[in-house]
């Protein structure tokens, strides 16, 4: 009897789930309805996405209404998916690219004995970007880089198509602006605008901000582009400095550094060695990376030089992305004794030209000179041998000789 009792209650149970699970099946749950999106054109591509509830679904009761939205970010080249209760949601898209959204209705409750239901289909919009501004004009290689944290800069590079005589600006939007705001500081390349610095205008960190880059020209408008980025994304540190070495007893070779005016905590920062040793014959290279400003490294018993350069940049651990700083001067050991040598004389023409003139004017006097000794001997009377007896013997021998010589002349080639 027990037995029948138990068999009749579960056949019951089997008969109230099978109702249910029909109830539940016989629901129709249709997708929503109304998609629109309303732009606000001083937000760049900010989207107010809204849309109704299924007509079909006006009248049901103990139901609990969602709604499963996608949508395709553009800046991260996927699909975003999300529930709410809500019946508008705010995004941010790409005018520049086709804007795709699609929506889904969800249904859970008593009316569905508790199982969740989403639509077969979805309501789907498809927006497409506005033809405006000449075609391939677009800003191209557009960068952005936060140095040391201090001073974010902008570049971009015109396009080849870009008119004569057109002027590009840049103008940015995030949320804590109510509209855009324009480039506070334009760089310049030859009076064209090639870029933005930001110094002295700090942005917000781990905010999403928004910017676009159009122009004008006499043509007619430039193609306009968009770009999102958070700031925190694009640091560039300042390159380390006071690398040095040191030896201890047990052969160990120490490297130091430091970075330079760095605002966040050193946890913050990952550094790459660079590590090549110098032998006879060829160079031996290899990056070694570390998470603090210093390293020990075996020191070597070969005879071959050791010589160590770092750069630095934001570890990922605490940003999405970042940019990697200079090289560091580069340091060695052992250090190389300098001997200073001569330098060889550089080919300097101007000096050659210089070291020629001085040659040729000091051939000019010395011709010169010889020329007026010359004229000057032949313009001087010819000595007589009584002369040169009075100025080359002594007087006791002086009778006697210009007795022999007395009154004779000297030999016109004789010169004292």
């Amino acid at each position: 009897m027990a037995s029948r009792s138990g068999s009749l209650r579960l056949l019951m149970l089997i008969f109230i789930t099978w109702r249910g699970s029909m109830r539940c099946c016989a629901i129709t749950v249709d997708p929503p309805e109304d998609l629109l999106a309303v732009l606000d054109p001083g937000r760049f591509g900010h989207l107010e996405i809204t849309w109704r509830s299924p007509s079909s679904l006006v009248n049901l009761t103990n139901c609990h209404l969602q709604y499963q939205l996608e949508y395709f970010n553009t800046y991260k080249n996927k699909w975003e998916v999300l529930r709410t209760p809500q019946r508008t949601y705010s995004a941010q898209f790409d005018l520049s690219k086709d804007v795709q959204v699609r929506v889904f209705t969800i249904l859970n409750g008593e009316c569905t004995n508790n199982t969740m239901i989403k639509s077969k289909d979805y309501n789907e919009m498809v927006l497409h970007p506005p033809r405006t501004g000449i075609q391939d004009t677009e800003a191209k290689e557009f960068i952005c880089v936060y140095y040391n944290m201090e001073n974010l800069e902008c570049s971009w590079r015109r396009s080849v198509k870009t008119p004569a005589g057109a002027q590009q600006r840049l103008y940015f939007w995030h949320k804590s602006l109510k509209q855009a705001v324009e480039c506070p500081s334009y760089i310049l390349s030859g009076g064209v605008r090639k870029g933005c610095t930001f110094m002295g205008k700090p942005l917000p960190a781990f905010t999403d901000i928004y910017i676009c880059v159009n122009g004008s020209s006499p043509e007619g408008p430039l193609k306009p582009t968009f770009f999102s980025l958070q700031i925190q994304n694009q640091v560039k540190a300042t390159a380390p400095d006071k690398l040095s070495l040191q030896t201890s007893s047990d052969r160990q070779l120490e490297l130091r550094w430091e970075n330079p005016a760095w605002k966040l905590s050193l946890q913050c920062l990952e550094w790459e060695v660079r590590h090549h040793r110098v032998g006879d014959e060829k160079i031996h290279s290899k990056p070694i990376h570390t998470e603090s400003p210093r390293l020990t490294l075996p020191l070597s018993s070969s005879n071959e030089r050791n010589c160590f350069k770092v750069r630095s940049r934001v570890s990922l651990h605490c940003v999405d992305h970042s940019f990697w700083s200079d090289w560091s001067h580069e340091a060695c050991h052992p250090v190389l004794k300098t001997i200073e040598a001569t330098p060889e004389p550089e080919l300097n023409f101007a000096s050659f030209y210089i070291y020629i003139a001085v040659a040729i004017i000091a051939t000019l006097v010395v011709s010169l000179c010889v020329w007026a000794t010359i004229n000057m001997m032949k313009s001087q009377p010819e000595k007589t041998v009584e002369s040169l007896i009075g100025k080359l013997l002594p007087k006791k021998l002086r009778p006697g000789v210009s007795k022999i010589f007395g009154g004779k002349k000297t030999c016109d080639d004789v010169i004292i």
